[in-house]
């Protein structure tokens, strides 16, 4: 267990560290008023308590990714362990602190509209198509998993696919256009709770229970020989670092108090999710007695299954039921928040006030139009794109992110560095990658490194002229620097 202790320490101490430190290099500055009083509407402008912005925003982020990208990743050995820790504090964290915060600094404004401020127009057009794409369908298939799920189980006698679709359909409608407070604020706190008594009970079962970890290696044991570079980064994606996160967290800076808070809510709720993949790569490692006995039982089962039968096994009956809840919840609680980022983003884009309902409907009527129809679609093949999406888009927000720095004359380094890494990641998981070019390790490294090394070249260009640029959103026009 000495692996996984260590790579809590190391989560843990990075918050207190690093994430301190980026704080500061941000300027957090809590003499300025958020936005979630210079334009409080009580719909999605609405101050609430820190606590449960935290939670609202755990749940936002985590959804199943660092639960199934954890049993997932690992198939690679200790490899997965290194990168959900260094990859949270270093890459992660300060991608989802700086889309927070870029966003309080901008009126609570979704993340197209922050890019484009920083990386220019184009940046802001390309950015709305594509996060309403990627919000669409992560949203989609967040809904239709989950009812399999119940439909499964049978949950309250129900065992229509269709009838659970039909009731997470309209919830996702409600959660869309209410306010912020009256659903999502009253029960995010009660499930985000739940995820982490769950978290924390796994692990520590695994350690008084005595369970061990395969000694610490470096070499690639995944038995599909899916080579680390750049598999891994992609396989673990929500566990280490995530785009998506990037189109929720906007949602938060419209709540949140005061930017004093910034590191927690923002930083700390991606440290939250590196530990929940640190206890899922543990469990799936250890709980199995290794590598090759975990690959034969993903072969004929699901993740699903896998953290069903590790939560029974370590946890008894309550265990298992708090497994099925995280399982169901986790996607819906993302699922729910997708719809409401895509309508905040179209309205955004359109300038269209939130305040009245009718505006709300004028965009999630035609929207729920659209994920009926595409609910009933084979995502299979589409979603394989959906890790590719994910890391692209943050590396963008880690390029805007640089962009921002330059413009306020700080060093960018700390955000160069890891959008520049992600760059690569993107461009070689693309060339080597089945769904992609199906080049192989070997060709797909060389040419992603051709490539992303052109890439980071043109972006760089691209972010110096940060410093110069008028910024079309104007930063906290209430609280000028």
């Amino acid at each position: 267990m000495t692996q996984f202790i260590l790579g809590i320490l190391i989560l843990v101490g990075g918050f207190f560290t690093y994430g301190l430190f980026i704080h500061k290099l941000f300027g957090a500055d809590e003499n300025r008023t958020t936005p979630a009083y210079t334009l409080r509407d009580d719909v999605d402008y609405t101050p609430l308590p820190t606590w449960k912005v935290f939670m609202i925003q755990v749940l936002n982020v985590v959804g199943l990714g660092p639960i199934y990208g954890g049993i997932q990743g690992a198939l690679f050995g200790s490899s997965s362990f290194v990168w959900i820790a260094l990859g949270c504090i270093f890459g992660g964290a300060v991608h989802d602190y700086f889309s927070g915060m870029m966003s309080v600094r901008s009126n609570g404004a979704s993340i197209p509209e922050v890019a484009g401020d920083y990386l220019g127009n184009t940046a802001r057009q390309i950015m709305r198509v594509f996060s309403v794409i990627l919000l669409i369908l992560t949203g989609t298939v967040f809904m239709t998993g989950p009812a399999d799920i119940l439909k499964s189980r049978g949950f309250f006698g129900i065992t229509s696919f269709s009838v659970w679709l039909i009731i997470i359909f309209c919830y996702y409608i409600l959660a869309t256009i209410v306010s912020i407070d009256k659903i999502i604020g009253k029960i995010y706190p009660v499930l985000g709770a739940s995820l982490l008594i769950m978290a924390f009970g796994i692990g520590i079962s695994l350690i008084v229970k005595g369970y061990t970890i395969p000694t610490f290696s470096l070499a690639n044991q995944n038995p599909d020989h899916n080579p680390i570079w750049a598999m891994l980064f992609t396989t673990i994606a929500c566990g280490a670092i995530s785009g998506f996160h990037s189109t929720q967290s906007p949602m938060m800076a419209r709540c949140i108090k005061n930017e004093k808070y910034g590191h927690i809510v923002f930083y700390g709720a991606m440290i939250t999710e590196g530990i929940i993949a640190m206890v899922w790569a543990s469990a799936a490692s250890a709980y199995f007695g290794g590598v090759p006995q975990l690959h034969h039982i993903l072969a004929s089962s699901t993740p699903a299954k896998v953290v069903t039968q590790v939560s029974f096994g370590l946890m008894g009956t309550v265990g298992g039921i708090l497994a099925v809840l995280g399982v169901v919840a986790c996607p819906i609680t993302s699922g729910d928040t997708a719809f409401r980022a895509v309508r905040l983003t179209i309205a955004d884009a359109l300038k269209l006030d939130q305040r009245p309902l009718k505006n709300r409907l004028v965009i999630a009527i035609p929207l729920f139009i659209l994920v009926y129809i595409l609910a009933g679609m084979d995502f299979s093949m589409i979603w394989r794109y959906f890790a590719f999406s994910n890391q692209s888009l943050a590396a963008v927000v880690l390029w805007t992110a640089t962009a921002f720095l330059i413009h306020h004359k700080k060093n960018p380094i700390f955000t160069y560095l890891p959008a520049a890494f992600m760059t690569l990641v993107c461009t070689t998981y693309i060339l080597e990658a089945p769904e992609g070019f199906h080049l192989g390790a070997h060709k797909g490294t060389v040419l992603g490194a051709i490539i992303g090394g052109i890439i980071i070249i043109a972006m760089t260009f691209v972010v110096n002229k940060a410093k110069d640029r008028v910024i079309g959103n104007k930063e906290s026009q209430n609280n000028p620097a």
